[in-house]
């Protein structure tokens, strides 16, 4: 089976790190509301791929996270006068439903991002004390320029790129 390698822009031979075995890590939703097309059509797309390599005999490890904690859901809390956690709860619970009815398949384990705020807050510690990060104003930002392959995967020259913008 060949996939596109967003790196060499070519299609390879899929290897696996470990033979029989796929381990697929893929971004779900932030769940301040019920999901939309947008994010059905990511979730449509990875479920396929997870069962084509489930068809090839491959065992998958299908990890799909909830970012359970963000500003739009601290606003949505404060709206209804609820909790943040009242608001994951009851989508994450209304994703299950909407997922169930596009018959997507259980992620092996849908860790939320309020779990591992530990880990998130000495990673990012770690990347300031560094020099990969630093701070203005509260908020923690990447040093693009201190990372030697930044832009590599997205074939862009950082001295190209907008200061401040997304990428």
């Amino acid at each position: 089976m060949k996939i596109y390698n967003t790196l060499t822009r070519k299609k390879e031979e899929f290897v696996p790190i470990t033979e029989g075995e796929v381990k697929m890590y893929v971004c779900g939703p932030t769940v301040y509301n019920f999901f939309h097309i947008g994010n059905a059509r990511t979730f449509v797309v990875f479920d396929t791929v997870r069962r084509y390599f489930e068809y090839r005999g491959y065992k998958v490890r299908f990890i799909q996270n909830f970012t359970d904690i963000d500003d739009k859901m601290i606003k949505k809390a404060n709206e209804e006068g609820v909790t943040v956690k009242d608001i994951a709860d009851r989508y994450i619970k209304e994703y299950y439903t909407d997922a169930d009815k596009l018959n997507l398949k259980r992620a092996t384990v849908n860790p939320r991002a309020t779990e591992h705020m530990d880990e998130i807050i000495s990673f990012i510690k770690d990347l300031v004390d560094k020099g990969y990060a630093y701070e203005v104003d509260g908020d923690v930002y990447f040093e693009t320029r201190k990372f030697k392959g930044y832009g590599k995967l997205s074939h862009q020259s950082i001295d190209d790129l907008e200061a401040g913008a997304r990428i």
